[in-house]
């Protein structure tokens, strides 16, 4: 399949991001938001197109279509992406399900959290039997921030690589084929499991987050994770995770990143000879994000709820111990008066409850 339209769904940090860097590379892009969200879409609408700055310099370009009508957006694309919050997987799928013909392929394009299951899952509770093709990225292919009432688009890096599996995991390579044409970072993965176990943010953010909650609540809004959060001290709580994180993936049978080689790897880090801390606090692209501005932020709720609580579950069905991720998540709920593990993603709500590891393996 030739990809010549790609219709956007979020536009947000990443979807506005996209929608600009896409347009510029000769896609025909379609920008969708939901009535909800709609004054995202204005400054863009009004504009005609994304100022897109990197650190080469700026270029405008324009968006062909700019709606909250999801028919509009989706027909005729050959790829359909989310770059919405994990949260939102269930949603969009009850909108977009309905609309997808079996040509088309749907592109998760941000922080893995087994979107595919979760989005497959929902449109067969509805009915809808079509065979959906789907497959996702362990993170966003940018490191970016956006401002839609503007419509700049601030990208500070192309991410060098990522993985990317489909869902059923023999369709990768096949989706692999179509979605490289838009991002040639992508390199196949095992199966979800391992997108799941690569997404870096629960790694990252929760453990030094919550360390620099009182710093956070103080700066009304002027707080830099990765400047000034991340310590000698605070990075034991994110090295520790990556070891629980680690050992998950031994248990699925994958050998997944570490902090240092996956940050190097996409280009977040510059070398991978520095310690964690230092390669951090330097990183070009992670110093110029601000953040987390409130204990209220994804940073905490979404990286607690769709990331550790589901890493948790792992270790539990796979006998490895999370005593970190665990820890995180108890004085997370405690800070925010909030009981992650019963809202959180857990195996049960995939369906994978009382499975066994290598069941688990088998159903994606």
């Amino acid at each position: 399949m030739n990809v010549k339209a790609v219709a956007i769904l979020g536009a947000g940090n990443g979807g506005i991001t996209a929608a600009g860097d896409l347009s510029g590379r000769g896609f025909d892009v379609r920008l969708y938001e939901t009535p909800q969200f709609a004054s995202n879409l204005d400054g863009i609408r009004e504009k005609g197109g994304v100022l897109l700055k990197t650190l080469e310099g700026e270029s405008f370009h324009p968006v062909s279509v700019v709606t909250t009508d999801l028919k509009e957006a989706v027909s005729g694309a050959e790829v359909v992406m989310l770059t919405v919050p994990g949260f939102a997987i269930e949603s969009f799928a009850e909108l977009l399900a309905p609309l997808l013909t079996e040509d088309q392929v749907v592109f998760l394009n941000g922080a893995a959290a087994m979107g595919c299951v979760r989005f497959v899952r929902r449109a067969r509770e509805l009915g809808i039997e079509t065979r959906i093709k789907i497959g996702e990225t362990n993170s966003l292919t940018y490191g970016t921030r956006a401002f839609p009432e503007e419509a700049v688009a601030e990208m500070s890096l192309r991410v060098k690589k990522l993985f990317f599996s489909a869902y059923p995991a023999e369709d990768t390579g096949a989706l692999l084929e179509i979605c490289s044409q838009l991002y040639d970072c992508l390199v196949p993965a095992e199966n979800i499991w391992q997108t799941t176990l690569e997404n870096g943010n629960p790694e990252v953010h929760p453990g030094p987050s919550l360390l620099n909650a009182g710093r956070i609540d103080y700066s009304g809004g002027e707080f830099w994770l990765y400047r000034e959060g991340i310590t000698e001290h605070t990075v034991n709580v994110l090295r520790a995770i990556e070891q629980e994180r680690l050992a998950l993936g031994k248990a699925f049978g994958l050998k997944v990143e570490g902090a240092v080689e996956a940050r190097y790897n996409r280009g977040y880090f510059d070398n991978d000879r520095e310690d964690l801390q230092t390669l951090f606090n330097k990183s070009e692209v992670f110093t110029q994000i601000k953040g987390p501005v409130s204990v209220t932020g994804r940073y905490f709720t979404e990286d607690i709820s769709s990331g550790l609580v589901l890493w948790s579950d792992l270790g539990k069905a796979s006998g490895v111990p999370t005593p970190n991720i665990d820890a995180v998540i108890t004085l997370g709920g405690t800070l925010l008066k909030r009981n992650f593990y019963e809202e959180g993603l857990t195996l049960k709500k995939l369906g994978f409850d009382g499975l066994t590891v290598n069941e688990m393996i088998s159903e994606v």
